[in-house]
């Protein structure tokens, strides 16, 4: 009741100077502008609105006053820009600023799901970097450095503990709630959520809700089924769990209502959290839980590196330590939790960003202790929610702005989604037989793409009951398509190049990378005209800080209805990697397929088990995690028409085709090739 009240006490002290700011900001300048206009976004979050039962259209324009200062033009003159908080409140300061500001921008989250420890500790951020400006004089730069630091590192116990609980704790119903009550027919249910609502998500839901209700069902089972299998399929005792955490993009919520029911037939609460909004649980670019469309995608980027206003080593011991204790009081729940059932969209415009110096980003120290952080933070994950206990699976459909022939792509996605397992089963496990018979791959590309690499295959003790590779036929993994494995890193040696690709929402053009034995020993990208933003580009978003990756997967795709799917449409460059990795061998680097279940058996349809779940540094899980793991796994694929050639060389040197000249040519591959000549013909 104490703190309840103390809560209370500090926020309308918070609220009433907050409205005497935005009033009059009590400072001259740029700066005054800054706090007025920041004072002026936090009254719009403490106006009482009926977001249940309002109009479309004062929901919309509601969202849009949220949303509006970093949408198109105008975020060119918002202080959420770094460029422009750089240039009107000086260099350093204008960054801090910025990130102060996008910080606050959080609190709509807040706000939405009545987290009020959270809205009054940004509140009085804001106030405590407004005093600092108190005697008309703009503060040293190390003082609002100070200031942000120890924002982020006080309040780690607030909002990186909660980011544990909301992973496992199926009593934060927030999102769940709206998705199984609200009236799924009006749309006027997407702005529940606090997130900017586009025409993408409108479109999408208005296009569901056009869809009989057994269409929806089986869409869902598909979905719900696969996770299912996949838990049969490696042996995992379904029935020990209680939760499974749904991610997925606003618009589909038919669908995953439908999903919600499945899973609680299968004795599964379902947890569904949103994606993070403040810095202190975001990891570069990534999102991880639901979200909507970004309001601008460069602002994102903009601001994906501003851990470099705390990330030392006493932040990371404080988050691990925050973690930790935080994991510690929820282990029951944290090892009843059975992973992630994962829904992707693709068909969003492309994006590729602009890079500015204004930008805050990681120096190498800092790189280091972010890998650092992720590293023992996965391994603290592991621990609390055992990998060889736990699945996943993950789906894809497209969006509206994949252009006019939505609702086609549509229906093919389905029907791509829900092959028949048996026949590619048959075919995949004739090209398992050859690959199985030789100690590496050698793949050319043809053309523009300069790939020319061979990659070592792991080495078998009993061929008659043991394979190095993966029949994958759509469980957790959908839609069905691809045979893979952890290639053996000693002998792995090459160049792989892809002419033009999207790897997690980013643009790369020319992507060049070199192996030696297996680990990254070179890259660059034509992205930019600077060989040094070409790396920097790929260290950041490719390679995530570390100095070099492993190999983690090679694999070859058989989806050519997907293919030709892509291709018929135009929409290449939008597919998910989901469905891309289908269309034609890919590669991984970082982790492999495998990561914290490389001790528990795994066996193909045929029988056999799979031996090649490990390679020399995934070996070393049992001395150093560190670095045995990575915590990244990045699919890299070559498309059908960049590639000359895939073919299996075998101890004696003597070789067997599995493509030639894009066309599967092994016997008994033959019935792949059929969607690809109707659709040349």
């Amino acid at each position: 009741m104490e703190e309840r009240e103390d809560l209370k006490e500090r926020m309308d002290l918070a609220v009433e100077r907050i409205h005497q700011i935005a009033a009059n900001p009590e400072v001259e300048g740029p700066a005054g502008d800054y706090f007025k206009r920041t004072a002026q976004f936090m009254e719009l979050l403490l106006e009482k609105k009926d977001w249940k039962h309002a109009s479309l259209t004062e929901l919309q324009k509601w969202n849009k006053e949220l949303y509006g200062d970093i949408e198109g033009e105008a975020y060119e003159k918002s202080f959420a820009n770094p460029a422009y908080a750089a240039k009107m409140l000086g260099e350093g300061v204008g960054q801090i600023l910025s990130f102060i500001y996008t910080e606050i921008r959080g609190m709509i989250v807040y706000a939405f799901e009545g987290r009020e420890e959270e809205l009054l500790i940004h509140m009085e951020l804001f106030l405590q970097i407004h005093s600092e400006y108190a005697d008309g004089e703009q503060p040293e730069e190390e003082r609002l450095r100070q200031d942000a630091y120890w924002f982020i590192s006080d309040y780690s116990d607030v909002m990186a503990a909660y980011r544990v609980r909301e992973q496992v704790d199926p009593s934060l119903s927030f999102a769940r709630d709206i998705i199984m009550e609200a009236d799924l027919s009006d749309p006027r249910y997407l702005y529940q959520f606090g997130e900017y609502i586009s025409e993408t998500e409108l479109k999408t839901s208005t296009f569901l809700n056009t869809l009989p209700e057994e269409e929806i069902r089986k869409l869902a089972s598909v979905f719900t089924e696969g996770y299912r299998i996949g838990f049969v399929a490696n042996g995992k005792d379904l029935s020990k769990k209680k939760t499974v955490n749904i991610r997925y993009c606003l618009g589909f919520e038919r669908i995953i209502r439908q999903a919600v029911k499945n899973f609680a037939d299968m004795g599964l609460e379902s947890i569904i959290y949103r994606a993070a909004v403040s810095r202190v649980n975001m990891r570069e670019n990534n999102k991880i839980g639901y979200y909507a469309s970004s309001p601008n995608r460069q602002y994102d980027y903009d601001h994906k590196g501003d851990a470099a206003l705390f990330m030392d080593k006493a932040f990371v011991e404080r988050k691990l330590g925050v973690m930790k204790t935080t994991f510690e009081e929820y282990k029951e729940l944290s090892k009843g939790h059975a992973g992630p059932a994962v829904m992707e969209i693709f068909g969003e415009k492309t994006f590729e960003p602009k890079g500015k110096e204004e930008a805050l980003k990681l120096n190498e120290k800092q790189q280091k202790n972010q890998v650092l952080l992720n590293s023992k933070a996965g391994q603290m994950t592991n621990e609390y929610i055992p990998g060889e206990e736990r699945s996943f699976t993950i789906i894809a459909f497209p969006v509206p702005d994949i252009g006019e022939h939505f609702e086609e792509i549509f229906t093919e996605t389905v029907k791509i989604n829900t092959l028949d397992y048996h026949t590619y089963q048959r075919i995949q496990q004739t090209i398992i037989d050859a690959l199985d018979k030789g100690t590496s791959v050698h793949i050319q590309g043809a053309g523009a793409n300069r790939t020319d690499l061979t990659v070592a295959l792991a080495e078998k003790q009993d061929a008659e009951k043991e394979t190095a590779f993966e029949n994958c036929v759509a469980d957790v993994n959908i839609p069905v398509g691809e045979v893979f494995t952890s290639p053996k890193l000693t002998g792995t040696e090459g160049l792989l190049h892809v002419t033009g690709v999207y790897l997690n929402e980013l643009f790369y053009r020319d992507l060049t990378l070199t192996f030696r034995d297996g680990m990254i020993r070179d890259y660059t990208c034509g992205n930019y005209e600077k060989e040094e933003e070409n790396r920097r580009y790929i260290h950041e978003n490719v390679l995530f800080h570390h100095d070099t990756l492993p190999i983690g997967e090679f694999a070859i795709g058989t989806n050519t209805t997907a293919y030709v799917m892509a291709r018929k449409y135009g929409i290449e460059a939008c597919m998910p990697i989901l469905i891309a990795e289908k269309t034609g061998p890919h590669f991984a680097v970082g982790d492999t397929c495998y990561s914290w279940e490389e001790d528990t058996d795994t066996f193909n349809p045929d029988g056999k088990r799979i031996v090649a779940k490990e390679n020399e540094c995934s070996v070393l899980r049992k001395e150093d995690p560190g670095k045995a793991y990575f915590n990244c796994h990045t699919d890299i694929t070559i498309p059908y028409d960049e590639l000359e050639s895939i073919a299996v060389i075998h101890a004696d040197g003597s070789t067997e085709d599995i493509i030639r000249d894009g066309r599967f040519v092994l016997p008994g591959t033959e019935e792949l090739n059929v969607p690809l000549d109707a659709y040349k013909s």
